[in-house]
């Protein structure tokens, strides 16, 4: 279940002193420790001494790396926004598209993720007001990253420009939410399989006209 954020932590590791590795495997332990349970017992009733003597360490630890079980969340959520960060700079280097379509079909770090735990961490965003104010938070940075993303495209002629950057952002981002909480609910397929589905179903919408145009006629010549 680790991300490709966590991948990234642990690949500088050689590079750090031995101490700092040490500080960066314990969060890393404590991190995973608590999304296991998050998904085996709920995020309510999961305490900070669970997450502790899951991981193997003392009580007091846990604040020396998260303030609060939400903070635990608060990184969760920000693996979810550096995968768009990432998503963004590849788009300044070429097209925009390809990147898009990776991105939401990833459901932007979830696709690895296990249902069990995405139904928690839904249910405390429904129950726990700080961990929505997070949600709500982060939701907005990625929405802006987005938006970002789909200006670039813009730019470029690859997708439309009669609707803005932000509303495209939108649209996209509540229909990925959407398949990723319906899917927590009854997983009976595959995640990204029905991701991928909703975005080739999505895509000719999003299309500039002449764009849209060719792949008409490309379809038309095949048929």
């Amino acid at each position: 279940m680790a991300s490709s954020t966590a991948a990234a932590r642990h690949a500088a590791l050689p590079h750090t002193g031995r101490r700092e590795r040490h500080r960066t495997e314990i969060r890393e332990r404590l991190f995973r420790a608590a999304l296991r349970l998050f998904a085996e017992r709920g995020y309510l009733e999961t305490t900070v001494e669970d997450i502790t003597e899951a991981a193997d360490v003392g009580k007091g630890t846990f604040f020396n790396y998260f303030q609060t079980k939400e903070h635990v969340l608060a990184t969760f959520g920000a693996e979810r926004i550096a995968a768009i960060e990432r998503a963004r700079e590849r788009a300044t280097k070429g097209p925009v598209l390809p990147v898009l379509r990776e991105l939401a079909t990833d459901l932007a770090g979830h696709s690895t993720e296990n249902p069990a735990l995405l139904r928690a961490i839904y249910a405390a965003h429904a129950s726990c007001a700080p961990v929505r104010a997070e949600l709500h938070k982060r939701l907005q940075n990625g929405r802006k990253l987005l938006a970002e993303i789909f200006a670039i495209a813009q730019e470029r002629g690859e997708v439309r420009r009669d609707i803005s950057a932000a509303e495209l952002a939108r649209m996209v981002q509540v229909t990925l939410l959407g398949i990723t909480l319906a899917w927590a609910l009854h997983p009976d397929s595959s995640l990204r399989g029905t991701a991928q589905q909703t975005w080739d179903l999505f895509l000719p919408g999003l299309l500039a006209d002449t764009k849209r145009r060719n792949a008409k006629t490309s379809r038309s010549s095949r048929s």
